[in-house]
């Protein structure tokens, strides 16, 4: 894949234009500081009431309700939780303008039918791949964040155009803009989300924790070895990949690594993670994420409440401490 850069990027699209971003969370609020110190006009959509509207203030952004920013908007960015975009995406429907552009920073929306869009708008996808805070500070050193780009709809003929100059202004065309799909970014961030650094890691870290104190080893230093160094090998990972990894470490660890995990991540393992990419595809998570809203989010605030009383959190916390 050829990535844009910002030597490659032209920003008239975005020139004069108003950006509504609808959110001001994880992404929305880097994303609306990047587009205002990029020179973009930018209003943040909020509830009556919302929490974040003095946060907003205080960061210089201007806020509007909901529809009010819609209906002012030449583009339009969705940023809210996925899960509560089709009913935003519902109210604001008729108030959006014959031909403004419709963006989102993840496919699910879109992949899954949350929200169908008007034939008339513009349906773009800028997706930083990483967390929103990384990106505010990327932004403000000069630096940025690789993103993926798609375009789901070109009513216009210019979507393309309008989701690159968009990348640039909030810093991603720094780094990198890879051109993708909406259902493949949401397939392979949900899939790493479940199986892989969000799902599967995290578990791995607790069973080793629990197998060491488990054999009487004490919980401080099973903490230490079996979670405290994961950002030691994120760390050259990121720098030197993964066999740059291997190569900078010990030959104790590398052969310990060479020896332990293909045992641990074995062909049963390799089943699985196909078995929720398939679960993905077909729409079920997408559904259980319906239903989690639906109830009020059960499952989250359980499994919440059951990480906070681990054993390995507790370690944690004496070690912080």
């Amino acid at each position: 894949m050829d990535a844009k850069r910002d030597t490659d990027i032209d920003p008239a699209p975005l020139a004069g234009k108003r950006v509504a971003i609808i959110g001001y969370g994880n992404q929305g609020r880097p994303q609306a500081l990047n587009l205002k110190d990029s020179g973009i006009e930018v209003v943040v959509g909020l509830r009556h009431g919302s929490a974040s509207a003095a946060k907003a203030r205080i960061d210089g952004i201007s806020t509007a309700p909901i529809l009010q920013a819609a209906t002012s908007a030449d583009i339009l960015m969705l940023l809210a939780p996925d899960e509560s975009l089709g009913a935003i995406y519902r109210e604001i429907e008729p108030a959006l303008r014959e031909g403004a552009a419709l963006g989102f920073s993840h496919g699910l929306a879109i992949r899954f039918g949350f929200v169908v869009p008007r034939p008339d708008l513009d349906v773009f996808m800028v997706a930083p791949k990483g967390p929103g805070t990384a990106l505010r500070s990327l932004y403000e050193a000069g630096l940025g964040m690789v993103a993926l780009y798609a375009v789901a709809q070109d009513s216009s003929g210019a979507a393309e155009v309008i989701a690159l100059a968009y990348g640039r202004a909030i810093g991603c065309g720094r780094a990198g803009l890879l051109p993708s799909t909406f259902a493949e970014e949401c397939e392979a961030d949900l899939f790493n989300e479940q199986a892989v650094v969000w799902g599967a890691v995290p578990e791995i870290l607790v069973a080793g924790f629990d197998t060491l104190v488990a054999a009487g080893f004490n919980e401080e230093v099973a903490y230490m070895e079996c979670v405290g160094e994961l950002k030691l090998i994120a760390e050259l990972i990121e720098a030197r990949g993964i066999a740059g990894m291997r190569e900078a470490i010990s030959n104790t660890a590398e052969l310990g690594a060479v020896m332990g995990g293909p045992r641990i991540v074995d062909d049963g393992v390799r089943d699985r993670m196909r078995a929720i990419l398939a679960e993905i595809r077909a729409g079920r998570f997408a559904e259980a994420l319906r239903d989690e809203e639906a109830s009020g989010y059960p499952m989250l605030r359980a499994a919440r409440g059951r990480a906070r009383a681990l054993k390995v959190e507790q370690a944690r916390t004496r070690l912080i401490d």
